[in-house]
């Protein structure tokens, strides 16, 4: 074999050793889940956007609550994370109106911690898989560099029945030993960049959801008087 053959990726990666194989194989397995949650997670985040945006147009265009609340109620499976956390608000605010001898701040509050509730539940459900990706993105380098340092310590151990230690001879073993690195930083890189882009996305929804709650409940609390 040439040179470019022996140091081909494919080559060096069934040439390497036991240890650095399942490095590598760990590596690349993490990398396809983490491609598979960044997809599945690209999606989610643009389709809660959308949803949020058509809510809001809706609420704000000034239409009947009880008609936005029973749209809610009917469309449960396909409403968005605000219509839910609407939905929930405006259930306890009609449940409690309902009951005699109630405060009206007693009803906001009620209102305000049915939709905080639900808002926990939807955030819990949008940032599910981030710390798997942030995982992904800290540990992957230096999976890649444990599996080079190994690499390098089993070439190193072979010179030891070499003649005369010659840089053809040591180049193969080190190269080896590399491509772990270069492995771990590909998985890591989209992991991180992947991570921080949706933590910024999942931030702006929440001040959006927040900012909500405390309109709708001062649209609650004008009601009430």
């Amino acid at each position: 074999m040439n040179v470019t053959q022996d140091l081909s990726i494919l080559h060096l990666i069934l040439q390497a050793s036991a240890v650095v194989q399942v490095v590598m194989a760990i590596l690349v397995g993490v990398s396809l889940m983490s491609w598979y949650y960044i997809f599945m997670k690209l999606f989610a985040v643009k389709q809660a956007r959308q949803k949020t945006e058509t809510f809001e147009r809706d609420f704000w265009s000034g239409g009947n609550l009880n008609n936005l609340y029973n749209s809610a109620v009917n469309d449960r499976h396909h409403a968005g994370s605000m219509e839910r956390i609407f939905e929930a608000g405006f259930r306890e605010f009609t449940k409690l109106k309902g009951q005699a001898n109630l405060d009206p701040k007693d009803i906001v509050d009620g209102a305000r911690r049915a939709m905080r509730a639900t808002y926990q539940r939807e955030m819990d459900a949008l940032e599910s898989h981030l710390a798997f990706l942030a995982s992904v993105g800290s540990v992957s380098p230096y999976i890649g560099l444990f599996g080079t340092v190994w690499g390098i310590m089993h070439a190193f151990r072979g010179l030891s029945n070499v003649g005369q230690a010659t840089l053809a001879s040591v180049a193969p073993g080190i190269a080896e030993a590399l491509v772990a690195t270069a492995i771990g930083l590909f998985a890591a890189i989209p992991a991180v960049l992947a991570y921080n882009r949706f933590s910024h996305d999942i931030d702006r929804l929440a001040v959006r959801y927040e900012s909500f709650m405390e309109e709708f409940s001062n649209i609650i609390q004008r009601q009430m008087r």
